[in-house]
C-alpha cells in the first residue's frame, strides 16, 4: 500500500515540477500519512460495524431483536452512541494522577492500530513488511495490559486496582503460551515475516498446527479481555473494573480499543492460521474480510454461550493446560520438520498427520484433567450444629 501510494504521488508530482531537494523525504511522509489515514479509518468503520453486529447477534442468541431504532435494522445505533459519548461530561477523580489517567486510554487504542500496519490485506497490499513482523505483533499486543494497569493505578480506586491485578496475572500467564504457539509455524515456514507466512500457506496452518491454533485463539481471547476471560471488568464483581472512574470520550476510547482489539485479534488469527488473503477467484482483501468476520463471529458466539471463568480457572488453564500443550506441539513439530525435509513432495501432508495424531489427543487429556470436580454434598461429612434441636450437646450444670 505504501509503495503504491508513493509511486502514484511521484508520478503526479513529476507532471508538474522536476525533482527537487528532499523530495523523497516529503513523498515518504505524505505516503505514510495517507496509508495510516486509510488503515485507521478502515478500522474505525469496522469498529462501528462490529459494535452493531455484535449487539444484533447477541439479540438473536438471546431471542430478542437487538438495536433497531436508529437507521434500517439499527445500523446507525453505533453512530448515535459515538455522538452521545462525545458530548458527555469528562469527570476526573480528585485524587487521580491526571497525567497517567489521561494517557491510559491512548495506550490501549494506539497499539491496536499499529498492529494493522503489518497485516497483509492482499498481494502487495500492506503498509509495511518487517522481517520479524510476527515478533512485532507479540510485542505490540503486550502494551494493552500496561494501559489497564495505568488506568487502574491512576484512578486511586480499590476496585480498579483489583482489576489491574487480575490483568497482570492474565497477561503474564497467557503471553507465554501465545508466543510459544507460534514456534511451530516459524519452524515450518522458516521465517518470522507475516508476509512470508501468508505466502507459505498453500495449506492453512490451522490444518498443520491445530494445537497451536487452539492455544493462540484462547490466548488471544484472554489478552483482549473477551468472554470467558473478561475478569478485568467483571460486572458482577468489580462493576466496570479499571474503567470505573472514566467517563465521556476517555471511556469511549477504552470502548473503541476493546472492539478494535477484537478485530485485530481476528485479523492476526486469520493471517497466521487461515491463510490471510489467500483464496481462489476473489481478490485477497475479500478473502481476508470473510475469514476475519468468521473468526469474529466465533468470538461473539463464545460470549453468548460460555459463563465467565473464575480467576483460579483462568490461571490453571494457562499454566497447567495451554503452556504444556505448546511444549508438546514444539517437540512434535521439531521432530516432524527434521524427519520430513523440504525435498519431500508430501512433506506438509506428513507433518499435518503427525501433528493431528500426536498432539490433538493431548487437548482432550489436559482439558479433562482441568475439569472442575462435581461436588456431592452427600459424600462430605459435615458437622452440623444442632440449632433448635431437642437433644442439645450441652448439659445443664446443677448448682
Amino acid at each position: 500500500m505504501f509503495e503504491f501510494i508513493y509511486d502514484i504521488l511521484e508520478t503526479i508530482l513529476s507532471l508538474f515540477i522536476s525533482e527537487f531537494k528532499y523530495q523523497n523525504y516529503i513523498l515518504t511522509f505524505v505516503a505514510g500519512s495517507l496509508s495510516a489515514f486509510i488503515v485507521i479509518n478502515a478500522v474505525l468503520g469496522g469498529v462501528l460495524a462490529a459494535i452493531w453486529g455484535e449487539r444484533r447477534l447477541l439479540g438473536k442468541f438471546q431471542q430478542r431483536s437487538g438495536p433497531n431504532r436508529w437507521g434500517p435494522l439499527g445500523t446507525l445505533t453505533s453512530v448515535a452512541d459515538a455522538v452521545k459519548v462525545m458530548f458527555k461530561e469528562d469527570i476526573v477523580p480528585e485524587e487521580a494522577d491526571r497525567y497517567i489517567f489521561n494517557i491510559a486510554p491512548l495506550l490501549l487504542v494506539i497499539p491496536v492500530f499499529i498492529i494493522f500496519s503489518v497485516i497483509p490485506f492482499g498481494v502487495g497490499l500492506y503498509a509495511v513488511d518487517i522481517n520479524v513482523s510476527a515478533l512485532f505483533i507479540l510485542a505490540i499486543t503486550s502494551i494493552s495490559g500496561l494501559s489497564i494497569i495505568c488506568a487502574a493505578w491512576a484512578s486511586a480506586n480499590r476496585i480498579a486496582i483489583f482489576s489491574a491485578l487480575r490483568s497482570v496475572a492474565m497477561l503474564i500467564s497467557y503471553e507465554i503460551p501465545v508466543g510459544l504457539s507460534l514456534v511451530g509455524i516459524l519452524l515450518i515456514s522458516e521465517s518470522m515475516s507475516v508476509m512470508d507466512i501468508v505466502i507459505f500457506q498453500k495449506v492453512p496452518f490451522i490444518l498443520l498446527q491445530p494445537v497451536a491454533a487452539f492455544v493462540f485463539f484462547l490466548g488471544s481471547l484472554a489478552e483482549i479481555n473477551r468472554t470467558p476471560f473478561d475478569l478485568t471488568e467483571a460486572e458482577s464483581e468489580l462493576a466496570a473494573g479499571y474503567q470505573n472512574d472514566y467517563s465521556g470520550m476517555k471511556w469511549g476510547l477504552f470502548y473503541l480499543g476493546e472492539f478494535a482489539a477484537t478485530i485485530a485479534a481476528s485479523s492476526v488469527f486469520s493471517t497466521l492460521f487461515l491463510g490471510g488473503p489467500n483464496g481462489p477467484f476473489l481478490p485477497g482483501i475479500f478473502w481476508l474480510t470473510i475469514k476475519v468476520v468468521a473468526v469474529w463471529f466465533v468470538i461473539i458466539w463464545i460470549r453468548a454461550t460460555w459463563p465467565r471463568f473464575r480467576i483460579d480457572q483462568v490461571l490453571n488453564l494457562a499454566w497447567k493446560g495451554l503452556f504444556e500443550l505448546t511444549l508438546i506441539n514444539i517437540i512434535v513439530t521439531s521432530v516432524s520438520v527434521i524427519i520430513w525435509t523440504e525435498s519431500d513432495p508430501n512433506r506438509l501432508l506428513y507433518i499435518a498427520i503427525f501433528n493431528w495424531v500426536l498432539t490433538v489427543p493431548f487437548i482432550f487429556i489436559i482439558l479433562r484433567l482441568l475439569k472442575t470436580k462435581n461436588y456431592d454434598e452427600n459424600e462430605e461429612k459435615l458437622s452440623m450444629y444442632p440449632v433448635g434441636s431437642d437433644s442439645p450437646k450441652f448439659e445443664k450444670v446443677s448448682k
